[in-house]
């Protein structure tokens, strides 16, 4: 619970912050479905260090629509927050060991599914800035969190719910004994889902389209989304490619390949279709190089009721054809500065959240 007095604070802050015409205020009859969807990648990973409470604090702060982050499942099956199959170097170091001699330690290097959840407790993922972001900001000691820990943090913030989730299930076909299975997945994922008062503004996202697959046939209501990219599109010797559900795209009708990247992900029950936004395919076409997410494709997805939100775009100049093509929303690590551009072509954005009250429910689940 948030302390009393913040109550009062929130209140006033409301009515004085949210006056533009192009910024909604909160409203508890409605959420962020309203506003244009930028989306706020790992929390914000080019503001803060990723997929901690301090980035999703930001990613409240700076006005995102959705908050888009990723779950891994530990070895003894909590949902964790986190986007790598495994603890990388980079971005966390250990402390100390859970208990004297443990066999485990150093926890770094290690798969999260070979980690227990106190175990991963223990690591520091706050202090390291990445080379790649050099602006974001690092809070030494911040802690990888469980999915139940990430929504109890932002209904704190955010008192009527408002804000919406895309959530990602870090599942990898090719190397099945790195990470959990589609039923652990979909069955933990979904428990925690349906008990949050979040549940009507989640949308739940994979490469992996066996999960969408079992989640849709789990949960007919649930939003799904089909991730893709070259990677999982294309597979060497014309194989068929494992994060497809079995699905090959020649078998669609098209005509062109983008317009078969649609009909795949329609034909799995996906409400979203979200690709790669800035990989160019080189060998597209006879008149050169091409997006792998182009307007055809974007045309079909929307011919067959699906939605389109490329990831992961931080420039602007890429952004604007995007949204002039058609998309719905864009995953970014940017979002304020995705936002703010958004803003000034008058989309109608969601509001930020009020700084006291969001570091105020930092302070409280940090410590």
């Amino acid at each position: 619970m948030c302390i009393p007095f913040l109550y009062a604070l929130v209140f006033t802050e409301i009515a004085l912050v949210y006056a533009s015409p192009s910024q909604g205020p909160f409203r508890a009859v409605s959420n962020n479905h309203r506003f244009y969807d930028v989306q706020a990648h790992r929390g914000g990973r080019g503001n803060v260090v990723e997929s901690t409470l301090p980035s999703f604090a930001w990613g409240l702060i700076d006005g995102a629509t959705t908050l888009e982050l990723d779950n891994g499942i530990t070895q003894d099956g909590e949902v964790v927050v986190w986007h790598d199959e495994s603890i990388l170097a980079e971005k966390c170091s250990d402390t100390a060991p859970v208990f004297p001699n443990d066999p485990a330690y150093p926890y770094v290097g290690k798969f999260i599914s070979n980690l227990t959840l106190a175990q991963i407790k223990t690591l520091d993922c706050g202090s390291k800035r990445q080379t790649n972001y050099p602006h974001q900001l690092a809070y030494p000691g911040a802690r990888i969190s469980t999915l139940q820990e990430v929504f109890d943090f932002v209904s704190c913030a955010d008192l009527s719910h408002q804000i919406l989730w895309n959530i990602e299930s870090k599942i990898n076909p090719q190397h099945p004994n790195r990470t959990a299975g589609v039923d652990d997945f979909v069955q933990k994922q979904h428990e925690i889902f349906i008990s949050s008062p979040y549940y009507q503004s989640i949308t739940y996202q994979s490469f992996d389209w066996r999960t969408l697959v079992a989640m849709k046939t789990l949960d007919e209501k649930l939003v799904t989304s089909a991730l893709i990219d070259e990677d999982t599109a294309f597979t060497p010797h014309d194989s068929t490619s494992p994060w497809l559900a079995g699905l090959r795209l020649e078998s669609f009708p098209g005509p062109s390949l983008s317009e078969q990247i649609a009909q795949a992900a329609h034909a799995v029950q996906a409400d979203v279709l979200s690709p790669t936004g800035t990989f160019v395919m080189p060998f597209s076409s006879h008149e050169g190089p091409s997006h792998f997410t182009t307007p055809k494709m974007m045309s079909e997805a929307h011919r067959l009721g699906m939605k389109v939100v490329p990831w992961t775009v931080n420039n602007l100049d890429r952004v604007e054809e995007l949204i002039k093509d058609g998309a719905d929303g864009i995953i970014t690590d940017y979002p304020n500065v995705v936002r703010r551009w958004a803003k000034q072509q008058g989309l109608r954005v969601a509001p930020k959240y009020p700084k006291q009250r969001v570091f105020s429910c930092l302070y409280q689940h940090m410590h």
